[in-house]
C-alpha cells in the first residue's frame, strides 16, 4: 500500500476545472478595478513572489521572540504594515515541485484551490470546507512534470468562513482565511466532498502552509502563507505567534486589516502583510514526504544513507528481527570494493542481494538483471505445484518441450532433481523475484526456479507418470519460457485491464467484478465501482462476486473507501504506526485512524458478496479483503492467503538512478496488532489444492464462491 503519511499529503486528491478558472480569469480584470487599486497597479508590475519556507526560516516563533508583543484585541489594534500595496492581490500563480515519485499516482483531475481554513482555526479536524468556498484555479503546465505552475483568479467577494480571530471577547464579523492547495477530485461534482478531503481538516502537504511535523505540534501551521479576506477595515488578525508558538490562540499579538484581500507571510516575525496585485504563491513539499535523495553520494556513503534510513524509519525491524548492524558490516564492504573498481554491475549486485535479505514484499531494489537470464535462462518444459498431500506433480508440461520428449506426462510425480529430493531442491531454490513476507508466496516462486537452470545444462530429473514407475533421465534444459511464464502469480493480467471490470457469471444469476488495481485513475475506478453498485441494486442481484487475485495493490484509502459501498456504518478499520523523529519512535496518532465514508445509501449493496483472493492481491488489495472480513461482510475464499504486505512505502533514491522501496508505516488493526504483514488474508472458503483442482478444468475458486452464495439463499 503507498504510503499516505498523514491524510492530506497523499491522498489528496483534486480536480481542474478549465472553465471555471477561465471564468475567473475573465473576472479578474473587473475585480481589479472593483478594489480601487493604486494607479501604481495600473502600470504591470512583476509579480509579487511569497516564497515558500524553507529550513532557515523562523518555524515556530519562541516566547523570547514575541515576549515584546503582548495579545491585543482588534479594539486597540494598530492597523497592519502594508508591504507591496496595490490593492490586494487580484491573481496568484506560483509552482507546486514535488519529490515524491508517488505523487501523480492514480490522479485523474488535479486542482489548486482556494483553501478554506475555518477548520484549522477551529482545530476540528473533520472540518468540510463548503463547495461555495472551493475557488478553483488552473493547472498552467504539464501537471506530470515537476514543477507545475498554476493560476489562480480571485472572486470579487470569496464564499469562505468567517472566524473572529482578534482574541478580544467580542462577536464581530472576522476574517476569511484561506490557503492555496493541491488536491486531487475523485469522488463526484468538480467540488471537494468528505471523501476527497479524507475525512476534512485542513492540508499537511502541498499547500502554501507549512505544518509542524514534532509530535507535540503536529498539524499546527507554523509557516507559510495565508491569504486572508476582510469585510471591513475593522478586522483584527495576528501578527505572530504569540509567547505559545501557535496561531489562534489568546496570547496573539493583534492587528487590523484592510478591507479585500491580504497575503500573510508566517515565515518572519513579526508576520509580512501584503498586498500586491499579482503575487507569486509556491506551494511547498514537506520533508517528511519528499524522496531521499542519496545519488549523489559515492555507492558506500550512499549505503550509509540507505542503511540509517532503515534502521530508523523501518517499520517492521523487531517484528522480523532484523539487525541492521549486522547488514551494514556484511555488505558495506561491497559497496566500498564497487566504488575502488568503479564497477556498477557490483553495486548493484551487492544493491539486490542486501534487499533480499529484508523478508518484506513490499521491499525493492535493482530488478534481476542480466543474472536473472545467466541463472534461469533455460527450462525443461515443465511447471510445478505442490498439492495437498505433499507431493509435487506437473501441473504445466510445454508442448514438443525437453520433458515432453523425454517421456514426462501432465500429473507425473517429480521425485528428485540431479539425486536431491524435490521437497529439498525446491527449498534450495534461488527466487530472483524476492523478498517476500510470507512463506507460501516465496514457496510458490521456488516452485517456479526449482525448474530453471542455465542454458544447456543436464539435469537428472526422477519423476513418476500417473499410471507409471518411477524413472530417471537426463533432461537439458533449453530456452523455452512458456512453461515459467504459465506459473506466475499474474498470468491471467491483459495490461488492457480497465480498474473494474464486471459480467454475469456464466448460469447463474450472479455478478463477478474483477478489480485489477488500485494504483489506476482513481476517478475512473470509482465512476466503474459506482456503475457496477448501481447495476446490483436495479437488477435485484442476489450476490456478486469480487475478484481480487490480480490485484497488486496501489491507495490503501482508496481500497478502503470502495470496500465502504458494501457497509452501512462507518467502521474505524485500522491505524498506522509511523517513525516520528522528534520521540525517536513509532507512534500511533488517534486522528489517524483508518475510517469508511460510506457513499448514498442509494450506492451501497447490501446482498451477499464473496471475495476471491490469492497470492498476487498484494498491500493496498489485502487492505480492502481485510474490510470485507469485518462484521463477516463478505466469504473470502480461495486456495491461498493473500501476499501479507502490511505496510505503506516510501522510495530512496539511489546512484544510476535505481530507487530502493522500503516499508516506513506498520498497519494494525483496531486492537493495535499487525494483522497483515507476514500473515495475509486467509480464505474462510478453502480450496484444496490436488489433482482435481489442477487438472479439472474451469475455475476451481470461483466455482466455490457461486457454491457458497448459493448456500446462502
Amino acid at each position: 500500500m503507498l504510503h499516505e503519511a498523514s491524510r492530506s499529503s497523499q491522498q489528496k486528491r483534486r480536480r481542474t476545472i478549465a472553465a471555471l478558472a477561465l471564468a475567473a480569469a475573465l473576472l479578474a480584470p473587473l475585480a481589479a478595478a472593483l478594489r480601487t487599486a493604486p494607479a501604481a497597479a495600473q502600470d504591470s508590475p512583476a509579480p509579487t513572489r511569497v516564497a515558500p519556507a524553507t529550513a532557515e526560516a523562523t518555524a515556530e516563533p519562541t516566547a523570547e521572540a514575541t515576549a515584546e508583543a503582548p495579545a491585543t484585541g482588534a479594539a486597540d489594534a494598530t492597523a497592519a504594515e502594508i508591504v507591496d500595496d496595490e490593492g490586494g492581490p487580484v491573481v496568484i500563480t506560483g509552482e507546486v515541485a514535488y519529490t515524491d515519485p508517488f505523487f501523480t499516482m492514480g490522479v485523474a483531475s488535479p486542482m489548486v484551490i482556494l483553501e478554506d481554513q475555518a477548520g484549522f482555526v477551529d482545530r476540528n479536524e473533520r472540518f468540510i470546507m463548503p463547495p461555495a468556498s472551493q475557488t478553483i484555479g488552473q493547472i498552467t503546465s504539464d501537471f506530470y512534470e515537476s514543477p507545475f505552475t498554476y493560476s489562480l483568479a480571485l472572486p470579487i467577494e470569496p464564499q469562505g468562513t468567517l472566524r473572529d480571530v482578534d482574541q478580544d471577547g467580542d462577536p464581530e464579523s472576522g476574517v476569511m482565511i484561506f490557503a492555496v492547495a493541491y488536491w486531487t477530485n475523485t469522488w463526484g461534482d468538480p467540488f471537494l466532498e468528505e471523501r476527497d478531503l479524507s475525512g476534512g481538516g485542513w492540508s499537511t502537504a502541498y499547500a502554501s502552509t507549512r505544518v509542524s511535523e514534532e509530535w507535540e505540534t503536529q498539524r499546527e501551521i507554523v509557516g507559510g502563507t495565508f491569504v486572508v479576506y476582510a469585510l471591513d477595515d475593522q478586522q483584527g488578525f495576528p501578527s505572530g505567534f504569540g509567547p505559545d508558538g501557535l496561531l489562534f490562540t489568546e496570547d496573539d499579538p493583534i492587528v487590523t486589516l484592510p478591507q479585500g484581500y491580504t497575503l500573510v507571510n508566517m515565515d518572519s516575525d513579526p508576520f509580512v502583510f501584503s498586498r500586491p496585485a499579482e503575487a507569486v504563491v509556491d506551494l511547498i513539499e514537506p520533508e517528511g514526504v519528499a524522496l531521499d535523495d542519496f545519488s549523489d553520494l559515492t555507492y558506500a556513503e550512499a549505503f550509509d544513507g540507505l542503511l540509517e534510513k532503515l534502521r530508523n524509519e523501518y517499520a517492521f525491524t523487531e517484528y522480523k528481527n532484523i539487525d541492521w548492524d549486522a547488514l551494514g558490516a556484511e555488505f558495506r564492504p561491497r559497496f566500498e570494493e564497487a566504488d575502488a573498481d568503479n564497477d556498477r554491475a557490483a553495486y548493484t549486485d551487492a544493491l539486490r542481494e542486501f534487499s533480499w535479505r529484508i523478508p518484506d514484499g513490499h521491499v525493492h531494489g535493482p530488478g534481476p538483471g542480466m543474472g536473472f537470464q545467466e541463472a534461469a535462462g533455460g527450462g525443461l518444459g515443465i511447471a510445478i505445484a505442490d498439492v495437498e498431500d505433499g507431493r509435487v506433480l506437473v501441473s504445466y508440461l510445454t508442448p514438443n518441450g525437453p520433458a515432453e520428449d523425454a517421456g514426462i506426462e501432465l500429473g507425473a510425480e517429480i521425485i528428485a532433481l540431479d539425486g536431491t529430493p524435490i521437497g529439498e531442491a525446491v527449498e534450495n531454490a534461488v527466487s530472483w523475484f524476492g523478498p517476500y513476507s510470507t512463506e507460501h508466496v516465496e514457496r510458490l516462486d521456488k516452485l517456479r526456479f526449482a525448474v530453471r537452470f542455465p542454458l544447456e545444462t543436464e539435469v537428472e530429473v526422477t519423476w513418476r507418470n500417473p499410471k507409471g514407475d518411477e524413472q530417471t533421465e537426463t533432461i537439458e534444459a533449453a530456452a523455452e519460457y512458456i512453461s515459467f511464464d504459465m506459473t506466475a502469480l499474474r498470468s491471467d493480467s491483459d495490461m488492457l485491464d480497465l480498474p473494474v471490470e464486471f459480467s454475469v457469471v456464466p448460469g447463474t444469476d450472479y455478478v463477478i467484478a474483477s478489480i485489477t488495481s488500485f494504483a489506476d485513475n482513481a476517478q475512473l475506478a470509482i465512476q466503474l465501482w459506482e456503475r457496477l453498485i448501481t447495476t446490483l441494486n436495479n437488477n435485484g442481484v442476489p450476490g456478486v462476486i469480487i475478484d481480487m487475485r490480480n490485484n497488486s495493490g496501489g491507495s490503501g484509502f482508496l481500497a478502503d473507501q470502495m470496500a465502504a459501498y458494501f457497509f452501512d456504518e462507518p467502521l474505524e478499520v485500522g491505524q498506522s504506526a509511523l517513525y516520528d523523529k522528534s520521540l525517536d519512535e513509532f507512534t500511533t496518532d488517534p486522528r489517524n485512524v483508518d475510517r469508511l465514508y460510506l457513499p448514498d445509501e442509494s450506492l451501497r449493496y447490501r446482498g451477499n458478496v464473496a471475495v476471491l483472493v490469492g497470492p498476487n492481491c498484494a498491500s493496498a488489495c489485502e487492505f480492502f479483503s481485510y474490510v470485507m472480513t469485518l462484521e463477516d461482510r463478505a466469504a473470502i475464499v480461495g486456495q491461498f492467503p493473500t501476499a501479507g504486505l502490511g505496510g505503506g512505502v516510501a522510495d530512496a533514491l539511489m546512484p544510476g538512478g535505481i530507487f530502493f522501496r522500503m516499508t516506513i508505516a506498520r498497519e494494525l488493526d483496531m486492537d493495535g496488532e499487525i494483522h497483515i504483514e507476514g500473515k495475509g488474508v486467509a480464505p474462510t472458503v478453502e480450496v484444496p489444492v490436488n489433482e482435481e483442482t489442477l487438472f479439472g478444468g474451469g475455475d476451481p475458486v470461483l466455482q466455490a464462491a457461486v457454491e457458497w452464495l448459493d448456500d446462502q439463499r
